[in-house]
């Protein structure tokens, strides 16, 4: 194990796959000058016609990233911020989505779109959304949103090894976060399956990005002040989601509070509340989601900290749903 940054586990990840597979190879805005954030630094003076960089043009980024995955390559495109990515979305959603479906099983789409997500500081409207729901919405794509180095590192090598279009999205304000991540080059993180990020009895928060981290904050807060013990569910993919990992804590406690960055009106929140509710039914205590207000996120650092779902406001959603009550886990 050695301690290092979310931007330099992914750029580990990066390394790793292009030296054990020669059809994987990078391009995008930047990339050959490191990435917007640095996180492919040196890595074309090292692989050089493996990271290519392109012309200011998401469609045309996205179009070639399909037909060089049809064509037989992985390749990793980068469009540098998850707003950036909609100018792409006919890329995305009518070619990589559903070429495997419409060609049956002829071809294959092992493609990598990474695009950063969520909020940093004063960024503003334009490059600061959180766009997971629509992505998730989309049959024939893999989401996932990592939380912390060890898993931008074995996440982001489970995605480019597998055969279908993934969506990448890791969170802007992460970069610099720093956490202990696997020497191993075989050490990779399943698709598909949730980590408890925390552990507790009385309350199920489900959190996924840069959100699991105010969540544990949460709850040692709610823990060591009002007698509350939260669970913290990291899902790490948000298509497919762990529906059986958060099943356990959610049998455990009994009661499910849904927080994300995104706004909460068609967030993807929505769909984890109606498929637990509708699992689960009247043997759930409570359940609740909470997100950000449907605005454009503003410039203002302090307006943009009072639109932002934090520890602060997790906390306070959380005594509201539990109160003083102590909650059982769920019977029959």
């Amino acid at each position: 194990m050695t301690r290092m940054s979310y931007l330099e586990a992914s750029r580990r990840a990066v390394i790793e796959e292009l030296d054990r597979d020669p059809t994987v190879w990078v391009f995008g805005e930047d990339v050959a000058n490191g990435g917007l954030f640095g996180q492919y630094a040196g890595l074309h003076e090292k692989y050089g016609p493996r990271v290519v960089g392109t012309a200011i043009s998401e469609a045309a980024i996205g179009g070639a990233g399909v037909g060089a995955a049809m064509a037989g390559t992985r390749p990793i495109v980068d469009l540098r911020m998850a707003d950036f990515a909609l100018c792409a979305v006919d890329e995305i959603v009518n070619q990589a989505a559903k070429a495997r479906y419409m060609l049956g099983g002829q071809s294959r789409i092992p493609l990598v779109m990474r695009m950063p997500t969520g909020i940093p500081l004063a960024s503003a409207a334009q490059h600061s959304n959180c766009t997971e729901a629509f992505w998730v919405h989309t049959p024939g794509l893999v989401v996932i949103a990592p939380a912390t180095p060890q898993d931008n590192k074995g996440l982001l090598k489970a995605a480019i090894r597998c055969d279908d279009p993934v969506i990448y999205m890791e969170h802007k304000a992460l970069w610099r976060l720093e956490g202990e991540v696997s020497d191993d080059p075989d050490a990779v993180t399943p698709i598909g399956v949730c980590r408890i990020a925390h552990e507790g009895s009385d309350l199920t928060i489900v959190a996924w990005s840069e959100m699991v981290h105010q969540a544990v904050a949460a709850a040692a807060v709610l823990a060591g002040t009002h007698g509350i013990s939260a669970e913290v569910v990291d899902l790490r993919t948000l298509w497919p989601w762990d529906f059986a990992g958060v099943r356990k804590s959610v049998e455990k406690t009994g009661n499910v509070l849904i927080a994300h960055e995104a706004p909460e009106t068609g967030g993807f929140g929505a769909e984890l509340y109606a498929t637990l509710h509708s699992q689960f039914g009247h043997r759930l205590r409570q359940i609740q989601r909470l997100g950000a207000p449907r605005m454009p996120i503003p410039f203002s650092s302090a307006l943009e900290s009072s639109w932002r779902i934090n520890a602060a406001t997790i906390v306070a959603a959380a005594r509201e749903m539990l109160g003083e009550q102590r909650p059982a886990a769920l019977t029959g």
